[in-house]
């Protein structure tokens, strides 16, 4: 039960990040969640999209460095403590956290968190086990 996380490379340069939100922009794709990490001279721009597979194309074909990475989406409480419990699961069935970063949405009362783990399996088995919501690709696209 994952989901496809687009990863691209961004020259840390003005104009570079504006380039490829323009780009997704004029191909109709929505971006549901992002996060970006950078450095001095790059930066990692992650995205979840309504369309991944289509995004990738396209940013291939405009010479973009882009991966197509499995990460899970997870339905957490959004309130004090939502997060805390997800972690102590995680960290309870052994598994890593890579990374993440959160979404909210004005229709639920829910927070989302994506993340990057090692076993992507184990953890959703895990998370689910203790009562979390594993999101399917459909249900975040389509957000």
């Amino acid at each position: 039960m994952t989901i496809k996380q687009i990863s691209i490379f961004v020259e840390n340069k003005p104009g570079k990040l504006s380039a490829v939100t323009k780009l997704l922009s004029d191909n109709g794709i929505d971006i549901r969640a992002l996060s970006i990490a950078d450095t001095k001279d790059f930066g990692i721009l992650r995205l979840i999209v309504d369309k991944p597979d289509e995004t990738v194309e396209i940013l291939k074909k405009a010479e973009c460095m882009v991966t197509l990475t499995n990460v899970l989406a997870v339905c957490i409480s959004d309130k004090p403590g939502g997060l805390s419990k997800a972690m102590e699961t995680l960290y309870a069935a052994n598994i890593q956290v890579e990374y993440m970063y959160a979404f909210v949405t004005k229709n639920t009362d829910d927070a989302y968190v994506i993340l990057r783990v090692g076993k992507n399996d184990v953890a959703a088995d895990a998370l689910k086990e203790n009562g979390f919501r594993i999101l399917t690709g459909s249900e975040v696209y389509d957000m």
